[in-house]
């Protein structure tokens, strides 16, 4: 529940009241995006089964489907420098992460950022089902990736906001952000105490 967050500033002081420790690994990687990024509201770092396989594969998030294409040329990467517990080790991860919504932390996880909560999950929930999908596809055979003009093409089509997709579809904005508001009545339906 909500009340099981531990919220602190940017120098990792409380700044409520909290039974639960800071944890240092979590202040070191998110501190620091929150730290250089205006639009990074919401930072989010899981650390699933397929997100940290593809983060360990040298060839990272590949455009195997169309969720992951929708990623095309907007992933980040940073290398594995052991547990974050080093201050300085922020520095390069904000030079890594750019300006990109979203980034493999090598041989460790996933990390999204959003200008809203809303956006940071959904992004991170089709950044999930791409390395769900692309794992798939690898274990099954040779893996056919389409040309890099359909990858950016695709790419183009789900994140320009003023572009609608064939057919009077929403564009991929808008309709993360119906995807979330729906999954906001699903979670009010099962449990209504997450607020809390």
């Amino acid at each position: 529940t909500a009340s099981n967050l531990v919220k602190i500033d940017l120098d990792g002081h409380a700044v409520e009241p909290s039974p639960y420790p800071v944890n240092p690994a979590g202040f070191v990687i998110h501190s620091a995006i929150h730290g250089a990024r205006e639009d990074a509201q919401c930072v989010l770092h899981t650390h699933t089964k397929s997100g940290c396989a593809v983060a360990a594969l040298k060839c990272g998030l590949l455009p195997v489907n169309q969720i992951s294409m929708e990623f095309y040329g907007r992933v980040a990467y940073h290398d594995y420098e052991g547990v974050a517990l080093d201050l300085s080790e922020q520095q390069r991860l904000v030079a890594d992460m750019g300006d990109r919504p979203v980034m493999m932390l090598r041989n460790h996880g996933l990390l999204t950022v959003g200008e809203t909560v809303g956006q940071a999950f959904m992004r991170m929930y089709y950044l999930e089902k791409a390395c769900e999908i692309q794992l798939a596809a690898q274990a099954a055979g040779e893996v056919v990736l389409p040309s890099h003009e359909v990858c950016a093409h695709t790419e183009r089509q789900f994140n320009d906001p003023g572009r609608l997709l064939e057919e009077g579809e929403l564009n991929d904005p808008d309709a993360m952000q119906l995807a979330w508001a729906a999954l906001l009545r699903m979670l009010d339906r099962v449990a209504p105490g997450y607020c809390d």
